[in-house]
């Protein structure tokens, strides 16, 4: 039988991002925390949040809560459904023929540059 290990709090993705509505960086760790400090620099606010997820996981950890899974451990089959309007859908689908390229594997490509 496989022991499953603790979650960590590197496990954990941690997103900083800046807000313009508040005028500095924003940091969260989806789906553990939401949006839970802030700062003048991406550091300083990845440095706060680490010690406010290793805090937060210490706590549910204590109070016995089941925390959600880190999506690092998330598994993707490279498959999902996108709903677009029609014009998008034409569109793309005469680049993707102008190209010479199916329409997934031209949108894959063109998701692939946003994406990395």
């Amino acid at each position: 039988m496989k022991r499953e290990r603790k979650a960590a709090a590197r496990d954990y993705l941690r997103v900083v991002e800046w807000s313009a509505k508040d005028h500095c960086y924003v940091g969260s760790a989806p789906p553990l925390i939401g949006p839970c400090c802030h700062g003048p620099s991406e550091l300083s606010v990845l440095k706060k949040l680490k010690v406010i997820v290793e805090e937060w996981i210490r706590l549910r950890d204590t109070e016995g809560v089941v925390l959600p899974r880190p999506e690092g451990s998330t598994t993707y089959s490279g498959r999902f459904l996108l709903r677009v309007p029609p014009p998008v859908h034409q569109a793309l689908a005469l680049q993707a023929k102008a190209s010479g390229k199916s329409l997934n594997t031209y949108c894959a490509e063109r998701l692939a540059r946003y994406g990395s």
